[in-house]
């Protein structure tokens, strides 16, 4: 992973999409790779959208790529409004278990590609969109696993992870914030896959898939361990400065840049509790973290850090885990004008894409 702040600024500037809306759903296709920076917040959408914009890019030629752009602030709206951890829109029906099925948690599914994916997950954090449709689909609509879990343990390992967008992926995949359930078979995983396997529980028409039991190979279910981490961080406060509060969605290097200001990047254990992520996700956030000049660590609650601030005039961007945060917030560098929570992605881009001139 590239970690270094210019670099991936560089990367941002050369993008080449000529191919992203014809390719981009085959695992080898021309995806970005910028979602880990996005979702750590060292550079938001707004700044990937006003790249385009000031090179003066045809939008209407990456029409789709700024479509996946505007699904992340989507979701956030729809976060920021909502209490996503719940059913959103529909109970979720035909659930056995709130687990995960063993098989997934080792990888030994015997589709071949879904299996390669689920290792790639624990080894390098990241899965291709398409693959992640996959895993969703199978855990939540073939074992029939209620969505929760499974997206925590998802969520876990993702270099990438957004709360936002991860759970509510997964709620749209099991149809408790869709009109339907998603479902792929190993027809189609074939194709985008470049694999060519048959005969596997996934080998069916869909009709057969939405009405069967579940697999006996799915059926045996546990809860994934996800083991918490703590970290140690010296902490210096020059009282007579303000303070900007860093985090989990906020490693912004070009944030308030010129403020003169203690740079704090807090790490809360009770977030980390409701929301476990892995020691490697951590470290990697750490590492993007030092493109802050003078950046310091807070392994702790925010009421303890504030406590250690004396009167330091407090600033942090808004997010939906910063509601504990007390001092002055700072919008997020939202893509569009308003944060309206259509009840459908189409509705809020048909809403807003003349905004931008599409």
């Amino acid at each position: 992973m590239i970690l270094d702040y210019s670099e991936i600024i560089n990367k941002l500037n050369n993008l080449d999409l000529s191919n992203y809306s014809r390719n981009r759903n085959f695992i080898d296709g021309d995806v970005t790779m910028l979602s880990p920076y996005i979702s750590r917040g060292l550079i938001s959408t707004k700044i990937v959208l006003n790249t385009f914009l000031s090179q003066k890019i045809n939008l209407a030629k990456i029409e789709k790529f700024i479509q996946e752009l505007a699904w992340r602030d989507y979701w956030q709206i729809i976060w920021k409004h909502n209490d996503i951890n719940v059913d959103m829109r529909h109970p979720q029906l035909n659930v056995i278990n709130n687990g995960v099925p063993k098989a997934i948690l080792n990888a030994k599914t015997g589709v071949i590609a879904i299996d390669n994916a689920i290792k790639k997950l624990y080894k390098e954090g990241y899965i291709h969109n398409h693959l992640r449709m996959y895993i969703s689909s199978i855990v939540c609509n073939i074992a029939k696993c209620h969505w929760k879990i499974p997206a925590q343990w998802f969520y876990y390992y993702l270099i990438d992870g957004d709360w936002g967008s991860n759970a509510l992926s997964w709620q749209w995949i099991c149809g408790t914030n869709s009109s339907k359930k998603y479902y792929a078979n190993q027809k189609n995983i074939n194709l985008f896959c470049h694999t060519n396997q048959k005969n596997t529980f996934l080998d069916k028409d869909y009709s057969v898939l939405r009405n069967e039991a579940p697999p006996k190979i799915l059926t045996c279910s546990e809860k994934p361990q996800l083991k918490p981490f703590s970290i140690e961080g010296d902490l210096y406060i020059d009282k007579n400065k303000p303070s900007l509060i860093y985090n989990y969605y906020n490693v912004d290097p070009i944030w308030r840049k010129n403020l003169d200001a203690n740079k704090i990047l807090l790490i809360e254990p009770s977030v980390f509790k409701k929301y476990p992520v892995s020691k490697k996700n951590i470290d990697f956030l750490i590492s993007l973290s030092k493109n802050i000049d003078k950046i310091q660590l807070f392994f702790g609650e925010f009421d303890e850090l504030k406590k250690k601030l004396y009167n330091s005039e407090i600033y942090f961007k808004e997010h939906p885990l910063n509601n504990n945060y007390s001092g002055n917030c700072d919008a997020r560098d939202w893509m569009f004008s308003t944060q309206r929570p259509f009840s459908s992605f189409f509705k809020f881009w048909q809403n807003y894409k003349s905004e931008i001139g599409l």
